[in-house]
């Protein structure tokens, strides 16, 4: 599920997990806004198994898709289990990928408030 307030990183790809399983990944996407932490959000075409945000091959596989868009900083952690969904897996970027979603659009709120 999309938004206006989405910025669109990837379009469809397939990854692939630990276990050797193929995904079909819609899109990878970040909010056009936040405070310093992004939230990245994993789109997939079908429902995937719970605790697949765990799956560090799955994730890898996200990130190198990212590496080869542009992004150059080290992995991404999992967000919140609550956050994860049947369909959607959100990974919390670290802090070095605000230059790159900077690039793709991103504004970053915190910036309003830094004093020169």
């Amino acid at each position: 599920m999309t938004t206006d307030t989405d910025i669109t990183l990837s379009g469809p790809f397939k990854a692939s997990d630990s276990s050797g399983r193929s995904h079909e990944i819609k899109a990878i996407r970040i909010f056009d806004e936040g405070y310093g932490i992004i939230d990245v959000y994993v789109d997939f075409a079908a429902n995937i198994e719970p605790g697949l945000y765990k799956d560090r091959t799955l994730v890898k596989a996200v990130i190198d898709r990212l590496r080869a868009l542009g992004y150059a900083g080290p992995d991404f952690s999992h967000s919140d289990p609550g956050l994860q969904d049947r369909k959607l897996i959100v990974l919390e970027a670290p802090e070095e990928f605000a230059a790159f979603a900077k690039k793709k659009g991103w504004k970053n709120l915190a910036e309003e408030f830094d004093e020169d």
